[in-house]
């Protein structure tokens, strides 16, 4: 009989897609499985996550990974998208669906919520949560508290969802600091503790005991053993390999819709000017504050590509095909392309919160100002490389020696986009990173040291230098 291969299975669950991976003793992925669940509704109306078909489905893979006769696994983590709970009564049955973040949060309550533990201000400064409604997930069991109080009372456990896939498989309840920590307003950063309105309000009750992210616990499953770890906020475990990888201070730009800059290694803590630039700090797995700051970036480059698109004749990936063309820049920057004032100027968008929309200064050019496709998607770049420049620096502290900058995501790929960034940050190396499946590697790899034998690999993260 051959010996079965070691391996560490890991749930990663996106908003859209979830997706099981066994990852070999080397970080090799040995399987793989993605599906698209069905959203539903929740009593409002509003789409949320089916929590009842994730459950299913969570079991059925797990199921069917330890029926692989090929495979033993050893250990198990999770890595889940944040600010979104379930509830639990004392028999451990799901008592609400599971809420989006995008929900639209009661304006009377979020001002009597802000009014009572001291105003935004104060409180944002304190949480490291800029006021995101429904995406500061404390405010999700405020609401149900002070909406349906007689469910509140029956909420035994409260998880943050990956939490909650983790308790499917072990059954063993726990909280972990990268859930707690990311822009829920649950966290008083600098007392390292819940705030003092969570303890008011009876809320750390419904809270597990809080462990460490990179612990994992010895679990009986059957007649074998297995190492458990807590699970983690999608981005935080993203971010787990270049820490693994990197010691050297480094920023990260993580590219998608939004464009997330992250400075793991910021010593300052958020100021009011930041949060009003929205910056927040998310939680590393060590428990580490982590400087970010946002921009809508990749909406925005898709609307205007198909702008582009159908002013152009073009097909919508077009600028796919659109290479790195340095005397088209230095036209442009030396040329002066006018701005329609009828248009609204540019805003910030906050995923889940905010009211304006962000819009580059190419949403008001003309296009008819441009001969060609490839001379307005140079412009394109450059009008959200001004943005994205301004976004970055502000996770930059003022004294920062930080020497590399990462950019993992669509953008990383982009020719224009890299280029430019790394003329904008010429006193610093810019890399194209790659890395496949980053947040559930993150995952594999907090627990490392509990199931694997073998050295972290330094190869996992293939740089280009731009």
């Amino acid at each position: 009989m051959s010996k079965k291969t070691p391996v560490i299975a890991i749930l990663d669950i996106g908003k859209t897609n979830k997706k099981a991976f066994l990852f070999d003793e080397d970080y090799n992925i040995v399987y793989e499985q993605t599906v698209q669940l069905e959203e539903t509704i929740d009593e409002d109306g509003f789409p949320c996550e089916d929590v009842m078909k994730l459950q299913d489905w969570v079991k059925q893979s797990y199921h069917v990974m330890t029926a692989l006769g090929e495979f033993e696994i050893k250990a198990l983590n999770v890595s889940a998208y944040g600010a979104s709970f379930v509830h639990l009564d004392k028999k451990g049955e799901i008592l609400t669906p599971l809420y989006n973040y995008l929900k639209p949060y009661p304006v009377e309550l979020t001002k009597q919520f802000y009014r009572t533990y001291g105003g935004e201000q104060t409180l944002s400064l304190k949480t490291a949560s800029p006021v995101l409604g429904s995406l500061n997930s404390g405010l999700q069991l405020y609401r149900l508290k002070k909406e349906r109080q007689n469910l509140f009372t029956r909420v035994h456990n409260s998880l943050h969802l990956p939490q909650f896939i983790t308790w499917l498989i072990t059954g063993h309840a726990w909280s972990d600091i990268t859930s707690i920590g990311c822009h829920t307003g649950l966290w008083d950063f600098s007392e390292k503790r819940y705030h003092e309105w969570v303890v008011a309000e009876g809320i750390d009750r419904k809270f597990p005991s809080l462990v460490s992210s990179d612990s994992a616990l010895p679990v009986q499953q059957g007649n074998q053993q297995l190492i458990a770890g807590v699970g983690l906020h999608d981005s935080s475990a993203a971010l787990v390999p270049y820490l693994a990888q990197f010691k050297e201070p480094f920023l990260l730009l993580s590219t998608g819709t939004w464009c997330i800059s992250l400075n793991p290694f910021s010593k300052s803590p958020l100021t009011t000017e930041e949060l009003s630039n929205d910056c927040l700090c998310y939680m590393d797995y060590k428990g580490n504050p982590v400087k970010a700051s946002r921009l809508f970036g990749g909406n925005e480059h898709e609307q205007q590509t198909k702008r582009m698109a159908e002013h152009y004749h073009a097909g919508p990936d077009y600028y796919k095909e659109v290479d790195y063309n340095p005397g088209i820049v230095d036209n442009l920057i030396a040329s002066s392309r006018p701005i329609s004032p009828d248009k609204r100027p540019s805003t910030t968008q906050r995923e889940g919160g905010g009211t304006g929309v962000y819009q580059s200064q190419f949403g008001r050019r003309d296009l008819s100002l441009y001969k060609t496709y490839e001379e307005a998607y140079h412009h394109l770049i450059l009008d959200i490389m001004a943005d994205q420049v301004i976004a970055t620096r502000w996770v930059m502290d003022k004294d920062d020696h930080t020497q590399r900058i990462f950019v993992d995501g669509g953008f990383s790929n982009n020719a224009v986009f890299m280029n430019l960034l790394a003329a904008s940050f010429a006193d610093k190396q810019v890399f194209s990173a790659s890395l496949h499946q980053a947040s559930a590697l993150g995952a594999a790899l907090a627990v490392h040291s509990h199931w694997n034998k073998k050295e972290t690999p330094l190869n996992l993260i293939q740089l280009s230098a731009r």
